[in-house]
């Protein structure tokens, strides 16, 4: 039976001599592999439509936790401002990637909706120019709740005050207030206003983004340490995608 399904390529490898396997993220599976066969060959309809970052709507045998047959696909959007800016398609694997490794650790279907969404959401932000780190950053946070681990971004971690908050702390995993400090190191209270602000934020509802490079570094660098400190997630493309340099 063929499925009709709504997704976004986000990897692929070679399958024998004209094959390749592509990892689909889809809104209605989650993330499924299929054989686009004969794609390498240059009069095959599939050459096309089954790179990376392709975005369309997948015809193909669905056969769940096995290997699907990609048959054709429906572009929705060529992606061209991200295929052109090689720091939008190092965001963009990065977050791709990131997706797949929190999808294998979430089993509810409504979830995994909830997730392509953002992510959908997200690269059509990039696409339509918004700046890919601090869209990064935003999907980053939300993906920390599907994880388990959500910093408290509603009171103090300690004494449950929401007046008077002064930083974040890593290590405390959420707001401090000026009356629990001990010690931990001042973020600004625009940087505070904007992490819990990418945490609520509708991605897709998204208008209008400036924030200033210093704020924006601050978010970044704590959320890496947060990252790194709860999830146990390996992140090596963020660390490329930085190297290349959007701040």
């Amino acid at each position: 039976m063929i499925s009709k399904t709504e997704g976004i390529i986000i990897g692929d490898k070679d399958y024998g001599e004209s094959s390749k396997i592509i990892f689909i993220l889809t809104k209605e599976y989650g993330l499924i592999s299929a054989i686009a066969k004969g794609v390498k060959r240059l009069k095959s309809k599939l050459r096309g439509v089954s790179d990376k970052l392709t975005f369309g709507y997948f015809h193909l045998y669905y056969h769940e936790h096995k290997l699907s047959t990609l048959i054709e696909v429906d572009i929705i959007d060529h992606l061209k401002v991200i295929k052109e800016d090689i720091t939008k398609i190092s965001y963009l694997s990065y977050l791709g990637d990131l997706v797949s490794q929190v999808l294998r650790q979430v089993n509810k279907d409504a979830c995994k909706i909830d997730i392509y969404e953002a992510f959908k959401a997200s690269m059509l932000k990039i696409n339509n120019h918004f700046d890919p780190l601090v869209i990064t950053n935003i999907l980053e946070l939300k993906l920390l709740s599907y994880l388990g681990v959500k910093p408290n971004l509603d009171s103090c971690v300690n004494c449950g005050d929401n007046k008077k908050i002064a930083t974040i702390s890593v290590d405390r995993g959420g707001f401090i207030c000026s009356k629990c400090l001990k010690g931990e190191p001042i973020i600004s209270s625009k940087a505070l206003k904007l992490i819990r602000l990418y945490y609520y934020v509708d991605i897709a509802k998204i208008t209008k983004l400036k924030i200033k490079d210093e704020v924006k570094k601050e978010i970044n660098q704590f959320i890496n340490q947060y990252y790194e400190k709860y999830t146990g997630l390996y992140l090596k493309g963020k660390q490329f995608a930085e190297s290349i340099g959007v701040i």
